[in-house]
């Protein structure tokens, strides 16, 4: 093991599944898979909210700014994924290693905000339609979606320089697929109380209130939806909403059992991931931003109708 100095690491060691090989085989294809099928349907998404006039409100930009985060989180780290199922044991420089981890941990913090900006969007429209296009302008959600972005790589800068001026002194293996900021902590041989203090309040800023803010704007939009008189403008209403909730469900259901659960005691003292949490923490790094677009696309009229105007349309051009 290489050392830049007596406490100082090179490089790490991604284990993954290396005890499972012929696991880490199937995990190969399907993974390479997923991200295939994040690209082509996260892509799609964009395309047809950029093509369709009729689709440039807040809210589908809002959601364009959610493919363009799945499609960069899972880019991050793919790499270094199918590489450790190749290799069994991926070795990655510290520098390789840092900026896996800063652009990952900045896609996922932006993801929080985002969502939580989504749901304030749904409360005001359904809330408030009447002046709903006067709040929500240009003005305001483009802003709006770039404080996200900024408020994530910014939580993100100040963790990873946390991380990168901590010494890691002899254990550079990490049992992860990626350099996932919590593996990478257990490693270092000093004092990691700044650490956890900084993660717990990046926790409250960016878990807690976004999923607060959630809460509390669903709350009164069901209060809303139940006022309306007709069951047809209940069913409009609340579909225009099912999308992002189920999202919302899938993304902090992952997150919260992942991190929420106790880790048995073989589990902690070994530091090994099972393989009970390496494939809950593939579904969450992989799955979710492939089943986004599934979600949103499935369950709403307006982008079918996009896809297949946009799909018709470059049918006619070919046959001209």
């Amino acid at each position: 093991m290489e050392t830049a100095n007596a406490s100082m690491l090179t490089e790490f060691v991604l284990v993954g599944l290396s005890d499972h090989p012929k696991l880490q085989k199937v995990l190969f294809v399907l993974v390479l898979c997923t991200y295939l099928m994040v690209l082509l349907g996260n892509g799609i998404l964009i395309s047809v909210v950029i093509y369709d006039v009729h689709l440039h409100t807040p809210m589908y930009f809002f959601l364009c700014n959610l493919s363009f985060l799945d499609i960069f989180y899972t880019s991050s780290s793919v790499p270094l994924i199918l590489g450790s199922f190749l290799k069994g044991r991926k070795r990655v420089s510290f520098p390789e290693c840092m900026v896996q981890m800063f652009f990952s941990f900045a896609m996922g913090a932006t993801e929080c905000v985002l969502l939580g900006i989504m749901a304030l969007d749904r409360f005001l429209a359904i809330c408030y339609p009447l002046r709903y296009p006067a709040i929500m302008s240009r003005g305001t959600y483009v802003p709006m979606a770039a404080g996200c972005w900024i408020a994530g790589f910014v939580d993100s800068l100040v963790q990873t320089s946390l991380a990168v001026q901590l010494p890691f002194c002899t254990n550079n293996i990490i049992h992860h697929f990626e350099c996932e900021i919590l593996a990478i902590l257990k490693l270092a041989c000093a004092d990691i109380s700044i650490n956890v203090i900084s993660m717990a309040g990046s926790n409250l800023l960016f878990l807690a209130v976004p999923l607060l803010v959630i809460a509390v704007s669903y709350i009164f939009i069901v209060g809303t939806i139940l006022r309306i008189p007709s069951t047809e403008g209940k069913q409009k209403a609340f579909s225009t909403c099912s999308a992002h909730l189920t999202v919302v469900i899938i993304f902090y259901g992952t997150i919260f059992f992942m991190y929420g659960k106790p880790k048995s005691k073989g589990t902690a003292g070994s530091g090994h991931q099972s393989l009970t949490e390496a494939l809950i923490s593939f579904f969450y790094g992989m799955m979710t931003p492939m089943v986004n677009p599934l979600i949103y696309s499935l369950r709403n009229k307006d982008v079918k109708a996009a896809v297949q105007n946009m799909l018709g349309r470059k049918m006619s051009d070919k046959h001209k």
